[in-house]
C-alpha cells in the first residue's frame, strides 16, 4: 500500500541557498529538454526518448558554460527529465495538456527518487543533509520518492510517498445505488422515497432584504435631488 505524507521542512540559510540552485537546475533541465524535443519533432516529425534525453546530462556537464549542473544532485536531474517523458506519454494518451515551460516565479520543485532517510529531527537528502521537519508520527514502510516544493509564500514541504507491506483496502461494491431528484418543495428526494426538505435560506431574508432595498431607492433619490 503506498500513502503519501506531506511534512514542513526548515531549511538554514545555507540549505535555502543550495536548494535555490537545485529548483534552477532541475528547471533549466526541464525547459532544455522540452525545447530541443520540440526542435527534434518540428524537424524529423518524431520526437525524443526519456532515455536518450537523460544522455544529454554528462555532456551538458562537461561543457564549460552548464558544468554548474554538477552542483545538483544527480538523481534529481535525471528525475526532471523523467517526468518530462512522462508528461509526454500523458499528453498523447489524452490524460493532460502538452507540457509547458516552468518559471522561476511560480512554485519551485524537486524530486528525490531514493537515498532519502527520516531522522530524529528530520528529513536527510543527498547533499543538502538533514533538513529539520515537523514530524508527527512514525513512518512504517520504505521511502520510495520524496517531492521538496518551495510556495510563493516561501515555505517549504516535503511530500514523501511511503510504500508498506499493508495490503490495499478494496472497494466496497456492497449496498446499492440511489437516485437524487433536485426539487423546489423538497430540496431532494432519493429513489427510496426518503425527503429532504428546503432549508429555505433566501426565504428567510427576503423581506429584510426587500426593506434594505427600499431604503437604498430612498437614498439614491435624495443624493439625485441634491445634485440638481
Amino acid at each position: 500500500m503506498r500513502n503519501v505524507v506531506k511534512v514542513r521542512l526548515y531549511p538554514t540559510d545555507d540549505q535555502k541557498q543550495a536548494l535555490a540552485k537545485a529548483f534552477g537546475s532541475v528547471r533549466w533541465v526541464w525547459n532544455y529538454c522540452l525545447a530541443l524535443n520540440n526542435q527534434t519533432y518540428k524537424a524529423t516529425g518524431k520526437g525524443i526518448s526519456g532515455m536518450e534525453l537523460k544522455k544529454q546530462l554528462p555532456l551538458l556537464k562537461k561543457q564549460e558554460e552548464t558544468a554548474w549542473l554538477k552542483q545538483t544532485y544527480s538523481q534529481c536531474l535525471q528525475q526532471a527529465v523523467l517526468n518530462l517523458s512522462q508528461a509526454f506519454v500523458n499528453f498523447f494518451e489524452k490524460r493532460s495538456g502538452y507540457p509547458r515551460f516552468k518559471s522561476k516565479h511560480g512554485k519551485q520543485s524537486i524530486q528525490y527518487p531514493q537515498n532519502v532517510k527520516i531522522d530524529s529531527i528530520g528529513v536527510k537528502f543527498p547533499v543538502l543533509g538533514t533538513i529539520k521537519a515537523n514530524i508527527h508520527r512514525i513512518f512504517e514502510g520504505k521511502i520510495k520518492t520524496v517531492t521538496i516544493t518551495k510556495t510563493k509564500t516561501d515555505k517549504y514541504y516535503a511530500a514523501l510517498l511511503i510504500e508498506s507491506d499493508e495490503p490495499e483496502k478494496p472497494i466496497s461494491t456492497r449496498g446499492k445505488a440511489i437516485g437524487i431528484d433536485l426539487g423546489i418543495s423538497h430540496f431532494a428526494v432519493t429513489s427510496d422515497g426518503s425527503k429532504y426538505h428546503n432549508p429555505r435560506h433566501f426565504k428567510k431574508h427576503e423581506r429584510n432584504l426587500k426593506r434594505k432595498q427600499q431604503k437604498l431607492k430612498i437614498l439614491n433619490r435624495g443624493i439625485k435631488l441634491e445634485g440638481l
